[in-house]
């Protein structure tokens, strides 16, 4: 063999090491009811506050420590456990991702990423554009 020859296949080999390795950091989201069947295992959940039920966190007592109850899109709910500073405008995201894993009958939460409701709202032109044919 030529040492070009030689060259390219370590290249490819080494390719496809790092494409393998990159795999096993893919991210799957589970419903509610999904993550409570790998109970103890890490899972990232979609879902939303339920804004009906109590929001626990409290500055001065415990910085620390946060309680929600989340919802997926299939309307199954958990409660969710925090324990790190409360994440700022937490309360006008539209949607959470939690990761974590389900301990018994609540979400241990490492990690909560805000989804911006601004992206994800309804194009302002279309709407002014929409409500100025409805009115005339």
């Amino acid at each position: 063999m030529k040492k070009m020859h030689i060259v390219i296949l370590l290249f490819i080999a080494a390719a496809i090491v790092v494409l393998i390795s990159y795999t096993g950091d893919l991210t799957t989201y589970e419903t509610i009811a999904s993550a409570r069947q790998k109970e103890g295992k890490f899972v990232n959940l979609i879902a939303k506050i339920d804004k009906q039920q109590p929001l626990e966190y409290d500055a001065v007592k415990n910085p620390n420590y946060l309680s929600f109850t989340a919802v997926d899109t299939l309307g199954s709910s958990i409660k969710v456990v925090y324990r790190n500073n409360k994440p700022t405008d937490m309360e006008k995201s539209d949607r959470i991702v939690l990761k974590g894993r389900v301990q018994g009958d609540h979400f241990e939460c490492k990690d909560i990423l805000l989804k911006c409701p601004s992206k994800y709202k309804d194009d302002p032109k279309a709407m002014k554009k929409d409500l100025q044919t409805s009115v005339n």
